[in-house]
């Protein structure tokens, strides 16, 4: 990715203001930077999120889904983060690492320049058994000074941090956190009760450190800062060589290895789980009133992430996901629910934190109402992720296909209820997506009984999905309308309908009607919105339009699908990261980020319409 020139200001003094906001031109008067800043590193546990501006905004620990120790993002003045730019007036150019997810950005002054390069560092076997955050700084021509701080924050208002004296120096404690700061090459190095301050002058071929090391609950291992830096190399090797386990030799090769390694921070390595994005109450709509926490493991998400991974060629992460996936159902199934948390559990009842939320937009939100709410889709979703798994030469175990044909039997009985549908609205309707993730599960439970992977008979699946689509082309099909409509009895349209181009439920004319109905009314340029009227109140919703990239090209027309996609590519930050939602007329980011559904529609519409036509795989 191509780098870009950010100015920034001087920072008057070592000590900064109480949010340590430094003031730069991406960062509004409360210090809250633009999504599009960011950049995103992590270690398989945890993701941290660093501004252009080289301050690290979000960071929860030690897992994903902990409440953020830094969350400036969402309080800038109270939520904490570690800062580290030039103390004069700057430009940024910034690129991650060859294939890696490790960060370098480049800083230049009048006085000189100097790279940072940023990574979550990973040991020899894999995960290190603490969290490890190392800042990389090397002076590249005359000298530059750097300031650097880091302040934890109130965990949203829970808990208050403070620095303890040990017989090994100080550490900052935040409820059960311990955390450590290494360094060296540091000229200055000052305590205070709840946070630490540094400062850095660096010359042609120097080389300094600003390293962060955090355990919860349990003793804190002190590294050597050398050891840290020399984890920094180690990382690099590591994502490169992961980098390397997968091929793609198509179109769109940037944008596609980027959203891999995007897709593979967001897998908790510990259970092979994927989250949906990296944080939570990211808004939806400059209005408010639409924040989600969205750092669970979706069904649907992790349905498209095999399909995908499968398509690399990779095997221990899909043979990990489906193994989670049918262990954590089983554990509290048979019903699918939406999402689970990253320790395979039921969500709790979602809470709300008292803190402003990013520039102020709220609410702040911890947990996701979606764990009540009946969809159909996830029972789809579940059987295609089955059926990939089988169809790439893989043998379910005997308990497993005990628990689809209870479950295939369940989605006979369910299909006719009304749902919340793909968008966990709150009006349950006869959503025509949701009958058709129920025929998707049905007629995938036919071919694997048929492959003698799950017991039973399979006559009454075979009735059932029957049944649903003479449903739906009765009463989701409107010839007034030209298109499939979002529930029976309105001229209202869904775009995810273009999920059953390529499930392969209909790819004849009535779903390309459907395809220029939905560019015509829920188009914005490339873009589309998710349904009708949902310009008045969000974004554009980003894997919608990758979606229609697929569904063009499954329904014949390849050369549209080409040219949308094109277009598409531009859709991304710099460094190569898709939030949830787009604003079209702004190009800004908006929703949580990274978003996995956005980088995994991306990949598979580029694989999908990167075939020749006729090519029986992408199908």
């Amino acid at each position: 990715m191509t780098g870009t020139d950010v100015p920034g200001r001087r920072r008057p003094s070592l000590h900064w203001g109480d949010d340590g906001a430094g003031p730069v031109t991406e960062r509004d008067a409360d210090g809250y930077a633009d999504l599009r800043t960011y950049a995103a590193i992590g270690d398989g546990r945890t993701i941290a999120l660093v501004a252009r501006d080289g301050r690290i905004d979000w960071l929860p620990l030690p897992d994903m889904d902990a409440t953020p120790v830094f969350g400036a993002l969402l309080d800038a003045e109270h939520g904490g983060c570690i800062e580290l730019c030039p103390v004069e007036e700057y430009t940024v150019t910034r690129t991650y690492v060859g294939h890696t997810n490790v960060l370098a950005t480049t800083f230049t002054t009048a006085s000189g320049s100097v790279r940072v390069t940023d990574a979550m560092n990973t040991g020899v076997a894999g995960r290190l058994p603490w969290a490890e955050l190392g800042r990389r700084i090397e002076g590249l021509a005359g000298s530059v000074t750097l300031r650097a701080a880091v302040r934890p924050g109130t965990c949203l208002n829970t808990a208050a941090p403070w620095v303890h004296e040990t017989v090994h120096g100080p550490v900052l404690r935040v409820n059960a956190l311990t955390l450590a700061v290494r360094q060296f090459g540091a000229d200055v190095v000052e305590h205070g009760d709840r946070h630490v301050d540094l400062v850095y002058t660096t010359s042609p071929g120097s080389r300094h450190l600003l390293a962060l090391v955090g355990t919860y609950d349990e003793p804190l291992f002190l590294p050597t800062a050398e050891a840290v830096d020399a984890g920094i190399d180690r990382t690099v090797e590591n994502w490169a060589t992961w980098a390397g386990s997968f091929a793609w030799d198509g179109p769109w090769e940037a944008a596609v290895r980027r959203s891999a390694l995007v897709l593979k921070l967001l897998t908790h390595s510990p259970s092979g789980a994927m989250v949906a994005a990296a944080t939570t109450s990211l808004p939806e709509s400059p209005a408010g009133g639409k924040s989600w926490d969205y750092r669970f493991p979706w069904v649907r998400d992790s349905a498209y992430a095999l399909t995908a991974l499968f398509r690399f060629g990779l095997r221990e992460e899909t043979h990990a996901a489906i193994s989670w996936l049918l262990a954590t159902i089983r554990r509290h199934g048979p019903e699918p629910r939406v999402f689970y948390t990253l320790t395979g559990e039921r969500s709790g009842p979602p809470g709300t934190r008292d803190v402003p939320g990013w520039r102020g937009i709220g609410p702040v939100v911890v947990g996701n109402t979606a764990d009540e709410q009946l969809q159909l889709g996830p029972y789809g979703d579940l059987f295609s992720i089955v059926s990939l798994y089988v169809e790439h030469g893989n043998v379910l175990d005997a308990q497993t296909g005990r628990l689809l044909a209870q479950i295939a039997d369940l989605t006979c009985d369910r299909w006719r209820s009304r749902d919340s549908g793909m968008w966990e609205l709150p009006e349950c309707r006869h959503y025509t997506t949701s009958k058709l993730g129920a025929w998707v599960a049905l007629t995938k439970a036919v071919e694997l009984a048929e492959a003698g992977q799950i017991p039973g008979d399979p006559s009454r699946w075979r009735s059932e999905a029957q049944c649903i689509r003479t449903w739906v082309e009765q009463n989701g099909w409107s010839e007034e309308r030209g298109a499939y409509v979002w529930y029976p009895g309105t001229d209202r349209l869904d775009a995810s309908i273009v999920l059953h181009a390529i499930s392969g439920f209909d790819r004849g004319e009535r779903m390309s009607r459907t395809l220029d109905a939905l560019r015509a009314e829920l188009g914005a340029g490339p873009y589309l919105y998710r349904y009708s009227g949902a310009a008045e109140e969000e974004g554009a919703f980003l894997a919608c339009s990758f979606w229609m990239v697929s569904a063009l090209t499954l329904c014949g027309r390849h050369e549209e699908a080409c040219a949308l996609m094109d277009e598409l590519m531009g859709s991304a930050n710099d460094v190569g990261l898709l939030a949830e939602m787009l604003d079209p007329a702004s190009g800004d980011l908006m929703g949580n980020l990274p978003q996995s559904l956005s980088h995994l529609a991306l990949v598979n519409a580029a694989i999908t319409a990167g075939k020749q036509e006729g090519d029986p795989q992408q199908r």
